[in-house]
């Protein structure tokens, strides 16, 4: 390959941000284990001075000795179970379970110390201050990812990447850490491995600064500390193994892009075999337990949300009976598990006669690239009280009745209707593996403003990946959703 590239100018390599954020995180950890500690001793004792007894001696200690123990020693053990590395920082819940983790063990070690040593420790204590000081951690975390995420957005705090591959794989890596800034991936080059060099990759401004011998003047001119390989078709497994061995340890990262994509992170396991890194990639299952702990959750979910919403249900049962000529409710036959047919409810939001109507409609203006659902973001067929209950999904409400009887769940792919169904490639029927929910992916990623393949790939991400902690996630997301009126038409 002929480099016809000019060498770009000089970047200074920016501050490591790991080690400045990190030592934030530990500044805050520590402030909120002192508050939570001292704040629960305060509430069990008072002000007053409490000793602890130790029945194997006359010894005694008082509780604000051991307070400061226990917050140096929860300190401690957030350091040692690696809460604030940079492997597990800014993205994903790795860092909430470590910290919990860590938590629950240091827990378990005091309880047998105590029991071992035969030390009287006030059981609301250590009862109130562990689950607080979990809860608080995690959420303090939580605010400082908000804040990173938000610094992200402007280029600050991130790692800067240069890609290896081919022109088309880094393109499509590119575009996708584009729409990810969250994740914390600076793109700001790119090294070809195979056809003629171009200025930038297609589509987008990012330079191509030559082939793989390129790396590492590309990493030292451009300030980057971090290679992703797009593609490894055109490098050999020699070439692959010297190029991790250039690296500066500590200060550059490795990062390979597998061609599984849409794998979440529970089903992969990584096992070195023989110096291979081969990767464990576990095939879904809806059966057994995980069957059984979905249907539990929907249950108490459904009836939970039902009782404490019935005002609510009762005063939009009013307002659309109220609205006009028209049942309250309205049915609609989808496709459900396994391909079987049911009725969902909702609030009517139409006229009477919009069925009948659509047929006049099927020319009008729909979503952007989306040629099998059919929506339209200014129906002339929706009511003025329908619009509103749009706007917010609260004519989804009556769903929950369909989640309580079996034949929809709280969380899972939209429901689609037999004409939609019988427009599906092959492989989108695997929707129906799992029950169809009141929310899902689609609903928190943009709702009606997604295309057709972006709805399906959601949707199948969901299907292959479902675990009772994403529905929580894609919960607290809807919520946010439907108050910000996200795509909702």
């Amino acid at each position: 390959m002929t480099n016809t590239t000019r060498t770009p100018k000089r970047i200074k390599p920016p501050q490591d941000w790991h080690a400045t954020y990190s030592a934030r995180l530990t500044l805050s950890d520590v402030v909120v284990l002192i508050w939570v500690v001292f704040g629960v001793q305060i509430a069990w004792f008072g002000f007053d001075s409490a000793n602890l007894a130790v029945r194997s001696s006359d010894l005694a200690v008082s509780y604000t000795s051991v307070s400061v123990i226990l917050i140096a020693s929860w300190m401690a053990a957030l350091s040692i179970y690696g809460t604030r590395t940079d492997r597990v920082l800014g993205t994903g819940f790795d860092e909430y379970k470590l910290i919990t983790g860590a938590s629950i063990r240091l827990f378990g070690l005091l309880a047998i110390v105590a029991y071992l040593f035969k030390i009287d420790v006030a059981r609301g204590y250590i009862l109130l201050a562990f689950p607080l000081g979990i809860a608080v951690l995690v959420f303090s975390r939580w605010m400082w990812r908000q804040w990173l995420v938000a610094q992200r957005s402007h280029g600050r705090y991130t790692s800067r990447v240069i890609l290896i591959g081919t022109e088309e794989s880094s393109a499509h890596i590119a575009r996708e850490l584009s729409t990810r800034l969250g994740a914390g991936y600076l793109v700001v080059g790119a090294c070809v491995t195979a056809g003629p060099v171009t200025p930038h990759l297609p589509g987008s401004t990012i330079p191509v600064l030559g082939g793989i011998d390129d790396v590492h003047t590309a990493l030292d001119s451009l300030g980057a500390d971090t290679v992703i390989i797009t593609s490894s078709d055109d490098i050999s497994p020699t070439r692959m193994r010297e190029l991790s061995w250039s690296l500066e340890p500590g200060r550059h990262h490795l990062i390979m892009v597998p061609r599984l994509i849409d794998v979440g992170g529970p089903r992969i396991h990584t096992r070195p075999v023989s110096g291979l890194p081969l990767i464990h990639v576990e095939t879904p299952r809806y059966e057994g337990h995980t069957h059984f702990t979905k249907r539990a959750f929907d249950i108490v979910g459904s009836a939970a949300l039902i009782v404490v919403l019935s005002p609510v249900l009762a005063v939009i049962a009013l307002a659309v009976r109220l609205s006009g000529p028209g049942g309250v409710l309205f049915r609609q036959q989808r496709v459900g598990h396994n391909g079987h047919r049911f009725q969902m409810l909702k609030f009517r939001s139409m006229i009477v006669d919009a069925e009948a109507r659509l047929a006049t409609l099927q020319d009008a203006p729909r979503m952007v690239g989306n040629t099998v659902m059919f929506k339209m973001q200014h129906d002339p067929r929706v009511t003025r009280v329908g619009r509103f209950l749009r706007s917010y999904s609260l004519d989804e409400l009556p769903q929950l009745f369909n989640v309580l009887r079996g034949s929809m769940s709280l969380v899972g792919p939209r429901p689609p209707l037999e004409t939609e169904v019988r427009e599906y490639e092959s492989h989108v029927h695997r929707r129906f593996l799992v029950k169809p929910g009141i929310t899902g992916l689609w609903q928190v990623s943009g709702r009606s403003n997604l295309t057709w393949d972006e709805t399906v790939r959601l949707d199948l991400y969901y299907v292959e990946n479902w675990s009772l902690v994403g529905d929580l996630v894609i919960l607290w997301r809807t919520a946010k959703a439907v108050l910000a009126r996200d795509g909702s038409f």
